[in-house]
């Protein structure tokens, strides 16, 4: 194909004097050598095109693309060193922007921060409200006469084995008060029912599959409801197809998809109900997408936008987490997260995953939630096996603010609807002791 050489048919607006709309001074272009390629521009070893050459000879004309008037002109000097882009971000400048700079000399390698989930601040998730002194706190009038202070208190009675047979055989009259199961039980009871303040995040994490982390959720949000008073609910953050929803009987056919898409009108908690489902104990679970058509994944602003609308109703939240710490969902679930309980299996492979679990989180600038974590034990298999549990335990017992360990059970194996009165009494107790011992985690609210 034939070179045109016609230079009189190059439109001249496609050049942009230097002197238009305030451009450069003279002076701000330093003297440069002639480039190599100038003596050949058009690169066809057809020497200096007439045109271009009296056009760049002048380095006070800088050649520029005019696109339209939506389009902004960038500046670029030909005639200097390759520039590169080095992004400046400010608190009064986009982090759009952009600025030419030299290469260095010897560039440093590029690093990775070594914290990308920092915990996202909520300024609102406990308010102070100007309230009065509970009644009877401050002596004076009428309201200091409470059934505290004037009320004969009676001895707290027995609550099982031999004692509570002697007070029932005597008709009440010999009650030789609690023995120390009942006041181990008690005091469970108590940490169990620390009230919240705002709302409280539990998330459930695992880097293994396989270990009972759905069942944790289902189990510990299960016990939560049955003893407290306030609103619980379990969500499924699965960022692929959860089976929280599996373990409680269905009464919606409602996702997490489906309670974004209408957040903007859920206004009651009669709205929400509309999309969770409800066990027994009163804990409400909201499942994942298990739409095998589904084109995108849970994100990290799902999961915000989610807390966002559930925390309006609920005072304790928790996150049944995928396995994985990488994918984008989890990046809202940590920055969110009040406290973490991490599942292990009684196996050599799944209590290194557990501990990797840990590692990852402290060197990754979450050092107080991996301090604060709860580890549990889970035993999927009956008779423990060889793995020396005692030995797991004291692991994460150095690492980790407690440790729970969970006995197999023929109902949690069959992982189908979770009931809490089919579990065998070591297995309600051991899920009694992980909820006392989460719970005491909800006075770190207070502080």
């Amino acid at each position: 194909m034939a070179r045109h050489d016609d230079t009189t048919e190059r439109p001249d607006r496609l050049f942009a004097e230097s002197d238009q709309g305030g451009g450069w001074p003279d002076e701000a272009w330093p003297d440069a050598p002639e480039p190599s390629w100038m003596a050949d521009p058009l690169g066809d070893g057809g020497g200096s095109d007439p045109y271009t050459a009296d056009r760049m000879s002048d380095t006070t004309t800088i050649p520029a693309f005019d696109l339209g008037s939506d389009t902004e002109t960038v500046v670029v000097d030909l005639t200097g060193e390759q520039p590169v882009v080095v992004q400046e971000v400010t608190p009064d400048v986009p982090q759009e922007t952009a600025t030419l700079a030299a290469p260095a000399a010897h560039p440093a390698p590029a690093t990775q921060s070594a914290a990308p989930y920092a915990p996202i601040v909520r300024p609102d998730t406990v308010r102070e409200w100007q309230l009065p002194p509970v009644p009877g706190t401050d002596g004076y009038g009428a309201e200091s006469l409470t059934a505290a202070t004037v009320l004969r208190t009676r001895r707290a009675r027995p609550q099982s084995g031999w004692r509570k047979r002697v007070l029932t055989m005597t008709g009440g009259k010999v009650n030789l008060g609690p023995s120390a199961e009942d006041r181990r039980r008690a005091a469970q009871l108590e940490a169990a029912r620390t009230p919240v303040r705002g709302t409280h995040r539990v998330a459930v994490i695992s880097l293994k599959g396989g270990v009972g982390k759905t069942t944790t959720t289902a189990a510990l949000g299960s016990m939560f409801a049955n003893l407290r008073g306030d609103r619980v609910i379990a969500v499924d953050a699965n960022p692929d197809r959860g089976t929280l929803g599996e373990r409680v009987v269905r009464e919606s056919g409602a996702t997490i998809r489906h309670l974004l898409q209408n957040r903007e009108n859920v206004t009651r908690y009669g709205d929400v109900r509309a999309f969770t489902s409800q066990s027994p104990t009163r804990l409400e679970v909201l499942a994942s997408d298990a739409d095998p058509g589904a084109s995108s994944a849970l994100s990290e602003q799902d999961y915000i936008d989610t807390l966002d609308v559930l925390e309006r109703f609920y005072n304790l939240v928790l996150t049944d987490c995928g396995t994985g710490l990488l994918h984008d969902a989890m990046r809202g679930v940590l920055g969110l997260a009040s406290s973490l309980v991490v599942v292990s299996s009684a196996s050599l492979d799944g209590a290194r995953s557990a501990s990797a679990t840990l590692d990852w989180l402290e060197a990754h600038g979450l050092d107080d939630l991996a301090r604060n974590a709860v580890v549990v034990i889970s035993s999927v298999r009956p008779g423990g096996g060889i793995v020396d549990v005692l030995q797991l335990e004291d692991h994460f017992a150095s690492r980790c603010r407690a440790v729970v360990t969970i006995p197999y059970d023929p109902h949690l194996e069959a992982g189908g609807v979770l009931e809490l009165h089919e579990l065998d009494d070591e297995t309600v107790e051991a899920y009694r002791e992980l909820a006392a011992a989460v719970g005491e985690g909800f006075a770190r609210d207070h502080g």
